[in-house]
C-alpha cells in the first residue's frame, strides 16, 4: 500500500511557499503608507525591489549549493528561520538605508525556497509526476499571493505597518514545527514511506536492468553544468521569462494604486485576483504535462509543448493588459497572463531533475534562479522610466520576451533526457 508520503512533502513546501510570498508582499501592499511616512518615492521602491532581487540572486546560488550539501530538510528549516527573522526586523526600519539592509537579507533567506523546492521535486517524484507536483510548490505561491493583499491589508488597520510586519514573521516558525516533526530523512530511508512507495519514488532497476542502467552516476560540478547546451537552455529561459511575474508581484499593487488611485484597502480587494489565475495555471501546467507524458509523449516533449501553450496565453493578455480601463477587467486580463506564466514556468522548473542526477539538481536550480533574477532587474529598473504615462509600454516589453524563452527551450535544450558526461550535445527532441 502507498503510504503517500511525497505528497505530504510537497504540500508542506508549498505552505512554506504561502509564507514566502506574504512575507515579500507585504512591502509593495503598505509602500503607499510607508512611503509617506518616511518620505520615499517610486524610484526609491525600484531601488528596494533591486537589492530585493541582487540577493536573490545571490542567494539562489548560495543555497542551491547549500541544499546539495546539506539536505532538503536543513536546507528549508535554515532559509526559513532566516527570512522569518528578516521580514520582523522590517519593523525597525525607519529609512530607505534601513529598508535595504532587511530587504537584502530577506532577499538572500527567501531565494532558497525554490531550488530547495526543485530538489525536493527531483528527489521525492518520478520524471512523470514531477510537474504536478511543481505545479503544487508553484501554486503555494500563487496563493500566497492571493491572501497577502487582503491579509495584510487587514493586519495593517488592525496593527499599523510595523505590527504587520512583526505579525507575519510568526508565520514561517509556526511552519517550521510541523517541518522538523515530518521530514525526518529523505525517501530512500524515511520511516513513514512504505516499500511500494519507495520503489515508486526511486525507480530501482530491475534484475534485468542493463549495465548502462547500472554504470555510475554523472553528478558535474557547476563549471560542467555550465558546459552543456541544456543548462543554458534552461537558464535562458528563466532569463527571459521570469521577469514577467516579478513585474506584477513587485508592481501591482503600485499599479493600481497609481492607475486607478486606489489606497490600502481597495488594493487588498482588487489585487488577489490575478493570483487566482497563477494558481489555476500551476495546477493545469502540472496535470497537463503528466497527460502527455501518458499519453505516450516523451517527459521532454511533454514540457515542451505545455510551455509553449503557456506562452499563448501570455502573450495575447500582456497586450490586451493596457488597455483595459476598467479595475476589474484590468486584474482578470492580469489573471489570464499569470495563468499562462505558472502553465509555462512549472514545466520549466521540472526539467533540471530531468536532466541531471538529484544531487547536481539544486545547483543548476539555482543558477537558473540568478538568471530569473538579471533578467528581472533589467525591466525593474525601466518601469519607473516606462510607466510616467501609462504601463502599457512595459506590458508590451515583457509580451516581446515570451517567444524569446520558448524559443530558449526549443532550440537552446534541445532534447531533455538525463545528460550524461560525454553527451553534452545531444540531439535536438
Amino acid at each position: 500500500m502507498k503510504s503517500g508520503m511525497r505528497w505530504v512533502i510537497i504540500g508542506l513546501i508549498a505552505v512554506a511557499t504561502v509564507v514566502n510570498y506574504i512575507d515579500r508582499n507585504a512591502l509593495a501592499v503598505m509602500w503607499p503608507e510607508i512611503a509617506s511616512e518616511i518620505g520615499a518615492t517610486k524610484q526609491d521602491y525600484a531601488l528596494l525591489v533591486t537589492i530585493f532581487m541582487l540577493f536573490y540572486a545571490l542567494g539562489q546560488f548560495v543555497f542551491g549549493k547549500l541544499f546539495d550539501a546539506i539536505g532538503v530538510r536543513l536546507g528549508f528549516a535554515l532559509s526559513i528561520g532566516f527570512w522569518s527573522i528578516s521580514i520582523m526586523l522590517h519593523a525597525l526600519a525607519s529609512s530607505i538605508l534601513s529598508f535595504s539592509i532587511f530587504r537584502a537579507m530577506l532577499g538572500v533567506s527567501e531565494a532558497g525556497a525554490w531550488p530547495g523546492a526543485v530538489k525536493a521535486n527531483a528527489e521525492w517524484f518520478p520524471a512523470k509526476e514531477r510537474a504536478l507536483a511543481q505545479g503544487i510548490f508553484n501554486a503555494g505561491a500563487s496563493v500566497g499571493a492571493i491572501i497577502s493583499a487582503p491579509l495584510i491589508a487587514l493586519i495593517f488597520l488592525w496593527l499599523g505597518w510595523k505590527g504587520t510586519f512583526l505579525m507575519v514573521g510568526v508565520l514561517g516558525f509556526l511552519w517550521l514545527l510541523p517541518w522538523l516533526v515530518i521530514y525526518r530523512a529523505g525517501p530512500d530511508r524515511h520511516p513513514w514511506v512504505s516499500d511500494a512507495e519507495r520503489v515508486l519514488i526511486l525507480d530501482k532497476p530491475t534484475a534485468h536492468a542493463t549495465d548502462e542502467a547500472l554504470a555510475p552516476v554523472y553528478v558535474p560540478t557547476v563549471k560542467q553544468l555550465l558546459s552543456h547546451r541544456q543548462s543554458w537552455g534552461v537558464i535562458l529561459s528563466r532569463f527571459f521569462l521570469d521577469p514577467i511575474w516579478w513585474l506584477f508581484v513587485s508592481w501591482l499593487p503600485i499599479y493600481l494604486a497609481e492607475t486607478f488611485k486606489f489606497d490600502i484597502k481597495q488594493i487588498g480587494i482588487f489585487a488577489w485576483v490575478p493570483y487566482v489565475g497563477a494558481m489555476i495555471g500551476s495546477m493545469v501546467g502540472g496535470w497537463l504535462s503528466g497527460q502527455l507524458i501518458k499519453s505516450g509523449r516523451s517527459p521532454g516533449m511533454a514540457r515542451k509543448l505545455t510551455v509553449t501553450l503557456g506562452g499563448l496565453i501570455m502573450i495575447p493578455c500582456l497586450i490586451a493588459a493596457p488597455f483595459m480601463t476598467d479595475p476589474t477587467l484590468a486584474v482578470l486580463v492580469i489573471a489570464g497572463v499569470l495563468l499562462g506564466f505558472q502553465i509555462a514556468i512549472g514545466n520549466i522548473q521540472t526539467i533540471p531533475g530531468d536532466l541531471f542526477d538529484g544531487r547536481s539538481v539544486g545547483s543548476l536550480a539555482g543558477i537558473g534562479g540568478m538568471a530569473a533574477v538579471a533578467g528581472t532587474l533589467i525591466t525593474t529598473w525601466l518601469v519607473p522610466v516606462m510607466t510616467k504615462v501609462s504601463y502599457g509600454p512595459i506590458f508590451i516589453l515583457v509580451a516581446a520576451l515570451v517567444p524569446l524563452s520558448i524559443l530558449s527551450l526549443w532550440f537552446v535544450t534541445g532534447r531533455i533526457a538525463p545528460v550524461q558526461a560525454a553527451t553534452s550535445q545531444a540531439s535536438k527532441d
